[in-house]
């Protein structure tokens, strides 16, 4: 077995230099190969990762890889994989699958690509590793320590495996972590989904009626900057709890139905399928820009809007213009694929710091303890190590309480 399929070898030197300049904004996974450089605690460890093949997580593997691992990895995206990165991983010994812009089949058999490297700790994004080994891959199952997924809709996919006991090993849902729904979720998403549209569209913002659909961390996050930008908010909602909250949080709440006709800018974040579809297209003006951030591309339903078009134009880079037989035209963009990897760099890199060191971490403890097959959460020393130093990297000081305040704390007796 090659050791890397890839586009361009050649392309590794362009590539290194997006890499350290990420290194050097990330220092919280400074901070943990430095503490375990010395020990080398990934000696003997075989790991597996499907993730979004950009710089920073360039990082994250070939800090694994520095810290004993061996170290094979695909893209968990088409559109988000960046081929002078794979360059650069394959220049430093990871076992790297990927090229942009690659099909269904090639997708799925770079996934098996890796999983013949027979790993022992899987690290995910989406579950599509997960998925392959319980239904394809199951001779795996037996070597396999755990895991860990990164994303909301893989966790999901993750709770319906253990729901059904089918889960054959444990895996760490460090997208539940709280500093990862607190800060990837909604200041990374909120951010990078706002960096894809601008430069992919070169439209302004401020003045636009911008519909969020779901409005759970993610759609928090891109809700407040799109207010932030000037927009006029809406969101819609099925959970009465949330559609609450973004009422008081100074949005305007209706149905899709409603938010459909008045909308220039749709952005979906619920990690459901076809959320906006045949009937809320027919109501869309003329012009509206529709955008996915949810992790596939089964949102927003292209087979409607391609039943209901009567042609497809390309007029920019990663925007599909649906042009229906009446002249208007409904514009979508990175083939409704995630509008923040697809059409831009993804979180910003102090966000991702936080999210790969919570993976070293959760990659780590189940390397290095007994589980039983199941879904966990990220253990709380972990996930408070990592916010503490992230503060410390940046200077800052926090209390603590003092002898008398835990006790204070235990007791029921005022």
């Amino acid at each position: 077995m090659s050791d890397y399929e890839i586009k361009n070898i050649n392309l590794a030197e362009h590539g290194q230099n997006k890499i350290n300049w990420a290194w050097n904004y990330m220092p919280s996974l400074n901070y943990l190969y430095e503490k375990y450089k010395n020990s080398q605690p990934f000696k003997g460890a075989i790991i597996s990762a499907c993730l979004h093949l950009e710089a920073k997580t360039a990082n994250l593997l070939i800090t694994l890889k520095k810290l004993g691992a061996e170290v094979s990895a695909c893209g968990s995206n088409p559109l988000s994989t960046q081929d002078d990165i794979c360059a650069t991983l394959a220049e430093n010994g990871v076992h790297v699958y990927s090229h942009r812009g690659m099909n269904s089949e090639e997708y799925f058999n770079y996934v098996n690509k890796v999983l013949d490297y027979k790993p022992n700790v899987i690290i995910d994004d989406g579950a599509d590793l997960i998925a392959t080994i319980h239904s394809k891959r199951k001779e795996l199952i037996p070597g396999i320590l755990g895991g860990s997924e990164e994303t909301t809709s893989g966790v999901k996919r993750l709770r319906a495996m253990n729901n059904d006991k089918i889960l054959k090993f444990p895996m760490i849902a460090v997208n539940d972590a709280l500093s990862k729904y607190l800060f990837d979720n909604r200041y990374g998403t909120g951010q990078s989904v706002w960096d894809g549209f601008m430069r992919t569209t070169n439209m302004i913002v401020a003045g636009k009626n911008v519909v969020v659909v779901g409005y759970g961390w993610c759609g928090r996050g891109v809700a407040m900057r799109a207010a932030g930008l000037g927009a006029h908010v809406i969101v819609t909602e099925i959970d009465p709890h949330k559609a609450c909250e973004a009422l008081m949080d100074g949005f305007r709440v209706m149905s899709m139905e409603e938010a459909a006709k008045i909308g220039d800018i749709f952005l979906t974040l619920t990690g459901n399928i076809h959320v906006i579809r045949k009937e809320h297209f027919k109501l869309m003006k003329n012009g509206a820009v529709l955008g996915n951030a949810g992790h596939f591309d089964v949102e927003i339903s292209k087979p409607d809007l391609e039943e209901l078009s009567d042609h497809i134009e390309n007029l920019r880079d990663n925007i599909q213009s649906y042009v229906m037989p009446d002249g208007k035209r409904i514009n979508l963009l990175g083939e409704g694929r995630l509008t923040n990897l697809a059409c831009a760099d993804g979180h910003p890199i102090e966000i991702m710091d936080l999210s790969f060191s919570l993976q070293l971490e959760s990659a780590l403890y189940v390397y290095t303890h007994k589980m039983e097959a199941g879904l966990y959460s990220v253990p709380m020393e972990i996930d408070r190590a990592v916010m503490e130093s992230k503060l410390a990297a940046l200077g800052v000081k926090i209390d603590s309480m003092t002898p008398e305040q835990i006790e204070y704390m235990k007791s029921w007796q005022e």
